[in-house]
């Protein structure tokens, strides 16, 4: 588990927005991250179920990189179920 807690969901969540992901309400999910103690499943519990927090998550205006979100997504070791669904939400979305 060692390399699974080395990157900081910081990391990740920059990680994200540098692929061009917008982030509704980022300091309500940063502070629900740093309470959890497991921040993969709870991104994951509220990438799909935080638009009641006004947590979402869209395309910026700049154009996602669905490279880039695949990636961060594989590098922060979350399973290729979220990896694809959650680029098909952002898709979506515009």
């Amino acid at each position: 588990m060692g390399s699974l807690s080395s990157e900081s969901f910081d990391q990740f969540l920059d990680s994200l927005k540098q692929a061009g992901v917008e982030i509704s309400n980022e300091n309500e999910l940063r502070e629900r991250l740093a309470e959890a103690q497991r921040w993969r499943f709870a991104f994951a519990t509220l990438a799909a179920n935080g638009r009641p927090l006004g947590i979402r998550f869209q395309d910026g205006s700049g154009g996602i990189n669905e490279a880039d979100i695949h990636d961060t997504l594989a590098r922060f070791q979350f399973p290729e179920v979220l990896q694809t669904t959650f680029a098909a939400s952002l898709r979506a979305q515009h």
